[in-house]
């Protein structure tokens, strides 16, 4: 797998489809990303759109320095941060066990999706760049060094956010009643 620069490739060759292969696989990520960077769903969206238009257009030169994602995603920041510059930022399954396969209980589902709820809202009410390096860490699995290029830090700065960062999710996540002991 290519991480998107050989779409990219196909894109700026002449196919249409690569563009549209970028867009159906980066499109939810990168939102999500935003959302944590604007902290505002609609704005989120609108610097996605704005960053696959670039591309669409501008047709910017991936030097393959960093992943396809990496790029894509700073890219994506920049956007978004011109954005509120120019202030439209407005307030607004399965589980192995042992080699066997089982099918989680409905109860189980709920619960883990209680818990994901609660994780989720604590995670909302930390500071921008905690959310962003935690999203980009666990849910998107990047790298530090990757982390680093998008949010424009020193791979050590990442390094010391990250860990800030986790301090205080488990302040935030014990202040929202969150039991460790029954998960």
């Amino acid at each position: 797998m290519d991480n998107g620069a050989g779409s990219y490739r196909r894109f700026l060759d002449g196919d249409d489809e690569g563009l549209r292969s970028l867009i159906e696989e980066y499109r939810l990520p990168l939102q999500m990303f935003l959302n944590s960077v604007t902290n505002n769903a609609d704005l989120a969206e609108d610097a996605a759109i704005e960053t696959f238009t670039k591309l669409a257009i501008k047709k910017p030169a991936y030097n393959g320095k960093a992943s396809f994602k990496t790029w894509l995603f700073r890219i994506g920041r920049n956007a978004a941060v011109d954005m509120m510059r120019r202030g439209k930022n407005l307030p607004v399954a399965f589980e192995e066990t042992d080699g066997f396969l089982f099918l989680p209980s409905a109860e189980e589902i709920y619960l883990k999706e209680e818990r994901n709820k609660t994780l989720m809202l604590s995670m909302r009410k930390l500071s921008g760049d905690y959310y962003s390096v935690l999203w980009l860490k666990y849910f998107e699995n990047m790298q530090v060094k990757e982390i680093a290029a998008i949010m424009r830090k020193s791979e050590g700065a990442v390094k010391v956010l990250l860990t800030r960062a986790r301090q205080a999710l488990k302040t935030q996540l014990e202040k929202d009643g969150f039991d460790y002991e029954n998960q």
